[in-house]
């Protein structure tokens, strides 16, 4: 088994379809959680907040810049996810087939590196697990 993230992407119209249909995509998207979590491949799922609520931290040269998001010019939006456990890609793919979207939205599918792919010895990274338990998260 792999964790897979369906990134959802809209547009500024495919997002203002949805909101003219919100009510209908939420029952929607309760019924397609639901379906996840009785296959036993749930994991997560969130929606994000107007991208205009956001804001955005530049990196570069000189100390961090914050700017009011999203992100200038830009023709897709990041607008929730889900996060499956299921045995393949193509597994991924067919859920991501059944979430309720509207004409003109995209779902990204990229696989979750598991822990024992990430160097943990490298002194780059730390052990979330570790993180979490010194974080009172576990």
């Amino acid at each position: 088994m792999a964790q897979y993230m369906l990134i959802m992407r809209g547009t500024d119209e495919s997002n203002a379809a949805m909101m003219a249909n919100i009510d209908e995509l939420m029952a929607a998207t309760r019924l397609f959680i639901e379906e996840t979590a009785k296959a036993g491949v749930y994991v997560a799922a969130e929606g994000l907040d107007d991208p205009d609520q956001g804001v955005v931290v530049h990196f570069g040269d000189e100390a961090p810049v914050v700017t009011d998001g999203p992100y200038g010019e830009t023709k897709e939006l990041f607008g929730g996810y889900f996060l499956l456990d299921v045995a393949s890609k193509q597994e991924a793919v067919e859920w991501a087939k059944r979430v309720p979207a509207v004409a003109g939205s995209k779902i990204e599918i990229r696989r979750v590196p598991g822990e024992n792919e990430v160097p943990q010895d490298s002194g780059k990274f730390v052990k979330e697990g570790a993180l979490r338990e010194s974080s009172g998260q576990i």
